[in-house]
């Protein structure tokens, strides 16, 4: 192999990695999808050191280093590099066919607009009775992100810079809510709210980070995990300037007396059904190919029955009740990943999702707006127990599979 077909080699494995790293993928995929795709065309010097926002390539008389700024997921991206990479490993295209096929992976279409208004609509709302709303207050919160989700696609994406645009959505999200409350749809605040601020979580960059840091790549895994903190803090922020200001109109901050179960939505059956559903929406809204969005629906009900039946009916307290959930949401998607031959990412990050601690979020916004730092602060140290929890159970599966007969899918 000449120097000239070595670089072309060493351009496509970094273009294939690009695609993977902005799409959503873990640093240990994109650096062994990158080898394997090497490896599979000849060459064998090269080196591949990834970080969570760049790709440094070398190899014998080339070197080149790429930025890519963290945003969001289009998993579908991930699934199709992914097949590629093992298709060249078994010789099925050559080069030149390969960078036709990765060129046809980078132009995917997005999701269309309807579609990401149903995610939203019917992933907040299922969130919300997750949270123990009632149907009213699942209706508001499916009202508010068809709104906020608007404002996520045709303003802050486009023109505003990620903090701002979760400072603005968190603010405008949070009045939503106030405001349909006011005129009689939703009882509850806290549910409509948390229910609607499920859609800015930052889910991907969050359950990557804790990929990362359990699969020792500390340095990608930090940085993730700093902007997910970065993201969480912005919606604080707006959750906080929203009750401000409601508070300067009203004279006084709304009360909100913490989480109300509803007795209805709290039913198991309801609850998983909710799980089931919300699952399927934010899988759709991290673009999961649509055959396998109900698996993934699946791993995130599963996850949480485990949730329910540990918190519920056992003396255990929340933080067993996430570290188990957590554990069987990343066995499982090991095991459908496995056997549904794909990328487990598209699997946990979506099962996890009911497992985030994004209520932390809202209820410390609210106990600092209305005064209550010692309940801002209880909140906020249940918030980090609840991540430690899934760390745990993430590390655990990771140990469980750790063997020959369930190499990385």
């Amino acid at each position: 192999m000449d120097q000239n077909e070595r670089n072309q080699v060493l351009d496509f494995a970094s273009q294939a990695g690009r695609i993977l790293l902005e799409n959503g993928a873990e640093i240990s995929r994109v650096e062994e999808t990158m080898e394997r795709i090497a490896g599979s065309y000849g060459e064998s010097d090269e080196k591949f050191f990834v970080l969570s926002n760049g790709i440094f390539t070398t190899g014998q008389s080339y070197a080149k280093a790429e930025f890519i700024p963290i945003k969001g997921a289009s998993l579908d991206k991930v699934v199709e590099v992914n097949q590629l990479s093992r298709d060249i490993s078994t010789g099925k295209y050559t080069l030149s066919q390969a960078w036709e096929q990765l060129e046809r992976i980078k132009n995917l279409p997005s999701k269309p607009s309807w579609e990401l208004y149903l995610g939203a609509a019917l992933g907040c709302s299922g969130f919300c009775i997750i949270f123990g709303g009632g149907l009213m207050d699942c209706a508001a919160s499916l009202i508010a992100a068809i709104i906020l989700n608007f404002f996520m696609l045709k303003v802050a994406g486009p023109y505003l810079s990620k903090a701002l645009g979760n400072i603005c959505a968190g603010y405008i999200g949070t009045i939503l809510c106030i405001l349909l409350q006011h005129y009689g749809i939703g009882t509850n605040i806290g549910n409509m709210v948390v229910g609607t601020m499920i859609l800015l979580i930052p889910g991907v960059a969050f359950t990557n980070g804790l990929r990362d840091v359990v699969n020792e790549d500390y340095l990608a895994g930090i940085t993730r995990l700093a902007d997910a903190l970065m993201m969480f803090m912005a919606i604080a922020i707006g959750v906080f300037m929203a009750f401000m200001t409601q508070g300067w109109i009203a004279g006084e901050v709304v009360q909100v007396n913490g989480m109300i179960t509803d007795s209805f939505t709290a039913r198991i059956p309801i609850q998983l059904i909710a799980a089931l559903l919300a699952t399927i929406a934010f899988a759709i809204l991290y673009g999961v190919p649509r055959n396998r969005c109900f698996s993934a629906g699946l791993v995130g009900m599963l996850g949480w029955t485990v949730y329910l039946l540990v918190s519920r009916y056992t003396v255990a307290g929340p933080f067993a009740a996430n570290f188990l959930a957590a554990t069987v949401v990343a066995c499982l998607s090991r095991a459908f990943a496995k056997f549904l031959r794909c990328p487990r990412t598209i699997f946990l990050i979506c099962g996890i999702f009911p497992l985030i601690p994004g209520g932390g979020v809202f209820w410390s916004a609210y106990y600092v707006a209305s005064g209550q730092l010692p309940l801002a602060l209880s909140s906020g140290m249940s918030a980090i127990k609840s991540t430690i929890a899934i760390v745990l159970g993430i590390m655990i599966a990771a140990n469980i599979f750790n063997n020959k007969s369930f190499r990385r899918c």
